[in-house]
């Protein structure tokens, strides 16, 4: 296996859209994104027999363990607002699944989307600058699949290993509405808002960060690209408002196309940035 540079753990998801589906999950857009931005990414997860991840994700790394099914999406959107519903989920990413060779990664990204793996996985990466979009742990589901805001139990434990906690305002509504209390025990937390842009919690400062206007295609991957961005973008300048400019633009470019496709190139990223200046 390869040094990366860049590793991201969770599930790949099928996101099933008319009579086919696309290829999600916050891996696979943080993936690419981390790979547009010029860094060696490898990826942990799991998927059944019926995906095939290599054309897809080119230039990436992939270890797959295997399970019987993939995990599978419904988003529906109505004005805006997102219902997901959750048709299968694949076997779990233990800790133990991690070669150890990837776990001096200089980023790690760990992005939960169905409860595959459990807080232990951060203590794998110590020297790591680790990031955590948490939203399989702010999420249930019931007997009909349908997805609902849940309590993270561990939160107020676990925050403090982190570097960068990245969450969406969706993601913190109902019972998972007490994370917002605890946004000060991370290094760093962003929390994204769409087409309003990110507010970034740092040093017990609170900083708003507007985005720029785009025309909507697609919003569903967008706070995939902006958390992978963001690490990136850190890890390159240790600036954590740059690191919020630049991930910004990169999420507002995404939502105009769909689907992977939409995942920005640095030159298109940094491109927007110079004509905001």
């Amino acid at each position: 296996m390869n040094s990366p540079d860049f590793l991201v753990i969770g599930h790949v998801s099928k996101d099933l859209v008319g009579d086919g589906y696309r290829l999600g999950g916050t891996v696979a857009y943080a993936a690419l994104t981390a790979r547009n931005l010029g860094r060696k990414v490898a990826m942990v997860t799991s998927a059944g027999p019926d995906l095939e991840l290599n054309d897809c994700l080119s230039n990436v790394e992939v270890l797959c363990l295997p399970s019987r099914t993939t995990t599978t999406f419904v988003n529906l959107y109505t004005t805006g607002q997102r219902q997901q519903y959750i048709r299968s989920v694949a076997e779990s990413t233990p800790p133990e699944s991690v070669p150890a060779a990837w776990r001096q990664t200089p980023i790690v990204h760990l992005g939960p989307i169905a409860s595959e793996f459990d807080e232990e996985m951060m203590g794998l990466f110590p020297s790591s600058l680790l990031g955590l979009t948490p939203q399989g742990w702010l999420r249930q589901w019931d007997e009909h699949g349908r997805v609902s805001p849940r309590r993270w139990a561990r939160a107020e434990e676990s925050l403090p290993r982190v570097d960068v906690l990245i969450v969406s305002e969706d993601d913190m509504a109902g019972e998972a509405s007490g994370l917002r209390s605890l946004l000060r025990l991370p290094r760093l937390a962003v929390v994204t808002q769409g087409a309003k842009g990110a507010t970034l919690y740092s040093g017990g400062q609170i900083s708003q960060f507007p985005s720029r206007p785009t025309e909507l295609v697609e919003p569903t991957g967008a706070g995939d690209v902006f958390a992978a961005a963001f690490l990136v973008r850190l890890a390159e300048t240790d600036d954590a408002f740059e690191s919020t400019r630049f991930a910004n633009v990169a999420a507002s470019l995404s939502v105009e196309k769909a689907g992977l496709a939409s995942v920005p190139q640095r030159a298109d990223i940094e491109k927007q940035q110079a004509s905001r200046q």
